[in-house]
């Protein structure tokens, strides 16, 4: 993976460009006078995180564009903003100051709803095994303007770790986090959103195993919390009982733990 700017950038775009390239440990390619086309040709054909001013994309000649952009997850803030109600939260238990461990970051969108509903006093850790999704994260939710404070302010409070979430779970102590999430991508995709689309080739692909799941009990406080299809051999494979939505095409499954 490669670190650019677009077309003439301002000073400050570029050295902020710089800068995450240096964190990430992956080269840092001016833009200069080259389309992007050209720049990925020249850099064999890898992912180009290009900073801008006001957001971050992800290119690869054989992929679609990926954007950060909260997405659904930004209408469902507002209305957790508005005092409503959320499936996601209402399944996890959460309350305000919740500690909760997302396994499986994607976009940020569930992150984004459990540190909304967390408040200051909550801390939020975003997965993310992919290295490329990991920097559209990292850079995205630093410098996102949503236009409301509130969701600004969670976004910004997220700590993205790029991990492998097997690997981080067995270094947490017992009980160490209040609620852990997974959201895996289906294998099978249901009618993918014009969002979630673009993500499928630079996400994880893998389904979670019961490893993943007995290191998230036993670090966890609260509870554990599966999104998958409606009905999925998924929860019965992975013990975990199914709170089924009437209506939608997913639910949430929940592992209680018992203290």
């Amino acid at each position: 993976m490669i670190i650019t700017t677009g077309d003439r950038p301002l000073t400050e775009v570029a050295e902020r460009a710089e800068r995450l390239a240096k964190q990430l440990g992956v080269p840092y390619v001016p833009r200069g006078n080259q389309s992007m086309s050209k720049l990925l040709t020249r850099c064999g054909g890898e992912e180009a995180l290009v900073v801008l001013l006001h957001g971050v994309r992800l290119l690869r000649p054989d992929r679609p564009q990926l954007q950060f952009h909260p997405s659904m997850g930004f209408v469902r803030a507002k209305r957790i903003l508005k005092g409503e109600s959320d499936p996601l939260l209402e399944a996890a238990g959460m309350v305000p100051g919740d500690s909760v461990l997302d396994c499986t970051a994607g976009l940020g969108a569930d992150a984004l709803l459990f540190a909304v509903r967390g408040g200051e006093q909550s801390r939020v850790t975003a997965l993310e095994s992919s290295l490329p999704l990991y920097a559209l994260l990292a850079a995205g939710m630093a410098h996102y303007d949503s236009g409301i404070s509130e969701v600004d302010a969670a976004l910004q409070r997220i700590n993205i770790v790029n991990s492998d979430h097997v690997d981080y779970l067995r270094k947490l102590p017992d009980n160490s986090v209040d609620i852990v999430y997974f959201d895996p991508m289906f294998r099978e995709p249901l009618e993918d959103s014009s969002g979630i689309s673009p993500l499928r080739p630079y996400a994880n692909s893998d389904s979670l195993s019961p490893e993943s799941v007995t290191e998230a009990v036993r670090a966890a406080r609260k509870a554990v919390v599966l999104k998958e299809k409606r009905g999925s051999g998924e929860f019965s494979r992975l013990g975990f009982a199914e709170q089924p939505r009437p209506g939608t095409k997913t639910s949430y499954g929940v592992i209680t733990i018992d203290q």
